[in-house]
């Protein structure tokens, strides 16, 4: 699909990639990095956390919603995707690939292209317009030098004034070592795709293979926040590309040289080889070598050779090359003998990462033999492979439960001394000789193998025939190649085994190949190791001449010695740019952030459907049948009535249940015939039985035939699932898929098979597994039931955890650890209970071993294995199994129940069968009314915040945070972020100013400093001047403040918040202090009141003062207000009995309140107008002041006279 790039300048600079159907359109937003332009705005306002992630808003849409008048084509080229997005300088460029070319074709449908030009279309300026992107380059560049970079780049122009800040990227990116995809996912290998994938969605993509995954993951969570029809869209319309490094081609095979013959058709046969570079550890010769702590080594690369017929056979064999995985370092040098190896850590604390990288291997490939071709002569790669071997010795893979003896080796080492072996006169030739030394793991590995299969389906009441592909054979084991660089010596033995796989593969189709056939397998691989070299050293491969030609010419060691020497002046020159440029590619770099990308609109119509979910949706309740039976490869029973296991005397409600999957184990007797190719002949006679049974039970009870939705089949595991015929309008994306499970691929017929639906809007996976068998093998069982949970995927990159509802029915081969003959007697007493607590399965399960988070309904029925034929004895035979319930259901789901769970009487294998019904909650969405609600909630949201498209006329503000925005109430300004305070919106300054509520308030000095801490004290305090009437005291009683004459009536005053100190009683005694506890002086407890004490002075303790009338003062002095007239009476409130007293005693062990300067400085401007004396300041306590001060405890008549003008600040009421 053809890609328009069109840009879009004034008033607001907008890039749009537009389809025939669909735009894609992005703005940069600056609000991220500019200030607005107030001098006296807060530093916070702006991220404090480093460099802020530039800032872009992204619109996806159809072509006829979207105004494409104002854009203009920047060139008439049209692009095949976009790689993402990066900022460079404070710049955001969008990357778009507007250069490949088709080189590899891996099936009909399937292609590969290779990127050849790259552009850079930068959103935030126009100046780099015409600097690289009018120098496009669309077809292939074949003239690369040996750097990997464009001869002669940039053609005879003259060079910009301004160098392009991306030209760095631009040749990395453009030196024919990236492919892309549309049609499939490139970044995984055959066996773990599905071949029913219409198209490739971004987000389940292998990220250690995609090289742009730094640069798409913006727009890939743009994707995520999409309605699953715009994500849809969004995948078929080819925008978003996905990139790997390495190398891919195909070679035709003509008929004459293919070793499979067509029939008829006569067409060619075609080779494919396609190499996966890691990102995760990335880099050049030198500068990237060993692993890091997360288990990933330098220049590792996933290798696959693809061998496809036209008559729909396809082989594939995967190996992979990788360095010595301990830490190591080497340094570049121009001499041979300056470039040391260093080993940088020990060996205990490399084996974490050292296990760590193996056991990724094993969970993705199963074994692993690695294969050492490290020198045995030169010292430090000596070092190097003793290290190595010293590791995998101590790796857990090679150990079962007991480390004294070794139970499994999934890890085994062949050290072969490349150099060594072929420094004879046999030369390279006699690399050949490795195979004897990996032939058993080679024969044991196996390969995949999948082959086009004619099925009959009826759809629409019509019967027709459908060719899909089928699986007949997984490779379960990998080969690790390593030299010291994994270049030249890896990339020849890589060949040699890729070789054998293919002659294993021909041997049992009883085939051979030609020499024309091996010539063209070798050129193919002498071009594979040209690219990586490339790619890791500068260069091309050495002794690529005897890898493509089969012999060593004296022109192809001159090459090599060219080769070695341009190696060495670019290792010690160019590699650290190169370096760098790779880290940027990644995101790597100190400093560097991904793009941020916002719709915000759509944001909020996301949110808002989810929220209002109900008004398009509905729940049903269905049923489901499932069950398992192990055959032993009987066909006795096809004629048998199943309807006891299919149609069980269950609740009226289940008796046709709209589901049924029915799993079989060992329906066909293991031979190397059925193992090589599976026969769905067997599987298609059960289904048929299964199928008329069901129907005849539906006739019986008035419902709808049932319908064979979809079938699998592993060698002798099948899985068939039925439906009513009147769901299948329900029923969508049924996707089906497999895994092998076992250290070999060539014996036994353990692993699963599992099929995916979507009932409604509701995910259910169906599987059917049959797992290791052997009374002590509970380890390997565990371990199958984790190959199968991590391996077997379905597309999209689905795993069976990813769905609402799972359930795991069939031969699980778990056993019952208890003798025989207690076995047997504990099921003739049906004592069930001590079985099943020595069953493997519960105790595993249990000990959260296998299966977490599955459950098992309570087991009714005595053990299922192993019987005598047609009869209900358990085994007789010499062997004399233990009986056991190696027949099983397991459910997990948050929406499903289980009503049934029973065996079946049917007596043909020595298994009974076991069926289980359940109840299931499934969601149903009308999507009709969802997109009407949909369209709707554009309609108004735009209406709303304004059209917020990324391309209308919009000022670039802060204002763009706030779209979307919804007020918690109303008059509430938005929250605060790291770019944006509301509380200085509008210009207003950082520094607030505050403005009193009237003439005459001041802000409260007690109030604490941070405004949201609760506190008693006001916000303000009124300081009156003397000279007028100074006010009474409130209340002590009163719920908030008021002033109190006591010549008038009392008057509310809202704004005083005041309380003088009433006066002492006359006489005297002890006193402690003033918070919460007796003033023995004053016979007083403090009640409950709210008034606040902190602004009394403390007094001091007796004899501190001498008394002095007031009248002998002398001095300046301080005048106050005076106190009120002493009631004869003391007021009820300073009352021992006071009730509020006595609760008040608790604070009696609170320290006293703090004094602030604020306490101990006079009230400013209180001087009446004849300017009087003022009083004195009350002493402070133990300040040593002359006995001239007023002595506060002395018993005179004008008690209280020192503390005239000293007001409490009392909260207001409710506070």
């Amino acid at each position: 699909m053809s890609i328009r790039v069109l840009i879009k300048d004034y008033p607001h600079r907008a890039i749009a990639l537009a389809t025939p159907t669909h735009a894609l359109v992005l703005r940069h937003s600056s609000s991220s990095t500019e200030n607005n332009g107030n001098n006296n705005a807060s530093s916070t306002s702006l991220g404090s956390n480093g460099p802020s992630a530039a800032r872009c808003m992204v619109e996806f849409s159809r072509v006829e919603e979207v105004d494409l008048s104002d854009y203009r084509g920047l060139h008439s080229v049209n692009v095949h995707g976009t790689l993402g997005l990066i900022t460079v300088d404070n710049n955001v460029f969008l990357v778009v690939v507007n250069g490949a070319s088709k080189v590899a074709t891996v099936r009909p449908g399937e292609t590969v292209q290779r990127i050849h030009s790259v552009g850079f279309f930068c959103l935030t300026s126009s100046s780099y317009d015409a600097m690289l992107n009018d120098e496009v380059n669309p077809y292939p560049t074949d003239t690369i030098d040996d750097e990997g970079y464009e001869m002669g780049f940039g053609g005879k122009k003259e060079q910009s004034p301004l160098e392009h800040p991306c030209l760095a990227l631009k040749k990395i990116l453009s030196s024919g070592t990236f492919y892309y995809s549309s049609d499939f996912d490139l970044t995984r290998r055959l066996q773990h795709r599905t071949t029913d994938a219409a198209t490739v969605s971004i987000d389940s993509l292998d990220a250690g293979f995609l090289w742009n995954s730094y640069m798409i993951q913006p727009l890939v969570d743009f994707r995520s926040r999409l309605a699953p029809r715009d994500k849809e869209a969004l995948d078929k319309s080819g925008i978003l590309t996905s990139a790997i490094r390495g190398f891919a081609l195909t070679i035709t095979i003509p008929t004459s040289s293919a070793p499979i013959k067509s029939t008829g058709s006569g067409m060619p046969s075609s080779m494919t080889l396609i190499s996966r570079l890691s990102c995760r550890r990335a880099g050049t010769r030198f500068n990237s070598r060993g692993i890091d702590d997360d288990g990933n080594v330098a220049n590792y690369v996933e290798s696959e050779t693809i061998y496809w017929t036209p008559t729909g056979v396809c082989f594939s064999y995967v190996q992979v090359r990788g360095s010595v995985p301990i830490f190591w370092e080497q340094q570049s040098g121009l001499l041979p003998g300056q470039q040391k190896i260093t080993i940088t850590r020990s060996a205990e604390a490399t084996q974490p990462a050292f296990d760590k990288h193996f056991e990724n291997l094993e969970i993705s490939y199963g074994a692993i033999h690695v294969v050492n071709l490290l020198s045995h002569e030169k010292p430090q790669e000596v070092e190097l492979s003793q290290k190595y071997r010293s590791h995998i010795k101590s790796s857990p893979l090679n150990y079962g439960v007991d480390q004294n003896h070794r139970e499994h080796e999934l890890l085994k080492l062949t050290e072969y001394d490349f150099h060594a072996e072929t420094r004879g006169p046999g030369g390279y030739e006699a690399a050949s000789m490795i195979a004897r030394w990996i032939q058993g793991s080679a024969d044991s590995f196996g390969y995949y193998l999948s082959e086009e299969v004619d099925e009959r389906a009826r759809i629409q009441g019509e019967d027709r025939i459908i060719r899909r592909s089928m699986t007949i054979l997984q490779q379960e084991g990998i080969f690790r190649t390593n030299c010291l660089d994994c270049l030249d010596r890896t990339n020849l033995v890589q060949t040699i085994i890729s070789k054998m796989a293919l002659e294993v593969f021909l041997s049992h189709k009883g085939l051979r190949a030609n020499q024309d056939f091996w010539m063209r397998h070798s050129s193919m691989w002498a071009d594979n190791g040209d690219a990586l070299s490339r790619i890791y050293a500068g260069t091309g491969a050495l002794k690529s001449s005897f890898t493509r030609h089969g012999k060593m010419s004296l022109a192809g060691a001159l090459a090599d010695a060219r080769k070695s020497a341009t190696r060495m002046y670019i290792n010690n020159f160019a590699d650290k740019g190169r370096q760098n440029t790779i880290d940027m590619l990644l995101g790597r770099l100190m400093g560097q952030v991904p793009v941020h990308l916002y719709d915000p609109v759509n944001d909020f119509v996301v949110a808002e459907l989810q929220r209002r979910a109900a008004e398009y949706s509905e729940t049903e309740m269905i049923n489901i049948l499932v069950g398992t039976f192990n055959l032993n490869g009987k066909t006795n029973g096809i004629t048998a009535d199943l309807s006891p296991w299919l149609c069980p005397d269950v609740d009226p409600s289940q008796q046709c249940p709209e589901i049924v999957a029915v799993g079989f184990q060992e329906i066909v007797e293991l031979s190397p015939q059925q193992i090589m190719a599976t026969d769905p002949d067997r599987r298609e006679l059960w289904e048929r039985a299964v199928k008329n049974t069901l129907n005849r039970n539906a006739e019986k009870h008035g419902r709808e035939e049932y319908v064979l939705l979809r079938g699998g089949q592993l060698v002798g595991a099948s899985l068939s699932v039925f439906v009513r015929g009147d769901c299948l309008k329900h029923i969508k994306n049924v996707e089906g898929s497999l895994k092998k499970t076992g250290m070999s691929g060539m014996a036994g017929n353990k692993g699963a098979v599992a099929i995916r639906i979507e009932y409604g809007n509701t995910s259910i996976c169906l599987v059917t597994a049959h797992l290791a068998a052997g009374f002590s093998n509970y380890e390997e069982r565990n371990r199958d039931y984790k190959t199968i949970s991590h391996g077997l995927k379905f597309q999209r990159n689905r795993s069976i955890e990813d769905h609402d509802t799972v359930i795991w029915f069939g031969d699980f081969n778990y056993r019952i650890g208890l003798s025989n003959e207690k076995v047997q007697k504990l099921c003739h007493v049906g004592d069930l209970e001590t079985l099943y607590e020595n069953d493997q399965l519960n105790l595993q399960m249990v000990a959260g071993l296998t299966f977490p988070y599955y459950s098992e309904a309570r087991i009714t029925f005595p053990p299922t294995y192993k019987y005598d034929l047609n009869s209900d004895t358990y085994d007789t035979s010499e062997k004399a199994r233990i009986p056991a319930w190696c027949d099983r259901v397991l459910r997990k789901g948050d929406n499903i129940r289980q009503i049934h769970y029973d065996a079946a009487p049917l007596r043909f294998s020595d298994h009974r069968p076991v069926y289980a019904t359940f109840q299931v909650l499934v969601q149903r969405v009308d999507e009709r009314k969802k997109d009407a609600l949909k369209a709707e909630l554009y309609s108004r949201r735009r209406e709303v915040v304004g059209d917020t498209r990324a391309g209308v006329d919009n000022d670039d503000t802060d204002d763009e945070d706030l779209i979307g925005y919804e007020s918690v109430e109303p008059g509430l300004p938005p929250a605060s972020s790291d770019r944006r305070k509301w509380w200085l919106d509008n210009g207003l300054p950082a520094k607030a100013r505050i403005q009193p509520p009237q003439e005459g308030y001041m802000p409260n000095p007690k109030r604490p400093s941070n405004p949201f801490t609760p506190s008693p004290e006001p916000d303000w305090v009124d300081v009156q001047r003397m000279g007028g009437r100074p006010e009474p005291p409130p209340a002590r009683g009163s719920q908030r403040a008021r002033t109190v004459d006591f010549n008038n009536p009392p008057q509310s005053n809202s704004q005083a918040r005041k309380l003088i100190v009433p006066a002492f009683p006359t006489h005297s005694t002890q006193t402690s202090n003033f918070d919460g506890s007796r003033d023995a002086l004053n016979d007083l407890r403090r009640s409950e009141s709210s008034a606040s004490t902190r602004s009394l002075p403390t007094r001091p303790g007796p004899g501190s003062f001498t008394s002095q009338p007031q009248s002998q003062r002398t001095g300046p002095q301080v005048l106050r207000k005076p106190a009120p007239p002493i009631p004869n009476k003391k007021p009820a409130l300073l009352s021992k009995n006071s009730a509020q007293s006595v609760a008040q005693s608790q604070y009696r062990d609170d320290p006293a309140p703090r004094r602030s300067m604020a306490e101990r400085r006079p009230v400013p401007n209180f001087m009446d107008d004849e300017g009087g004396a003022k009083p004195p300041l009350p002493p402070r306590t133990g300040t040593g002041l002359s006995a001239g001060g007023r002595n506060l405890l002395d018993d005179d008549v004008d008690e209280g006279a020192g503390l005239r003008g000293w007001e409490v600040l009392q909260p207001q009421g409710g506070r």
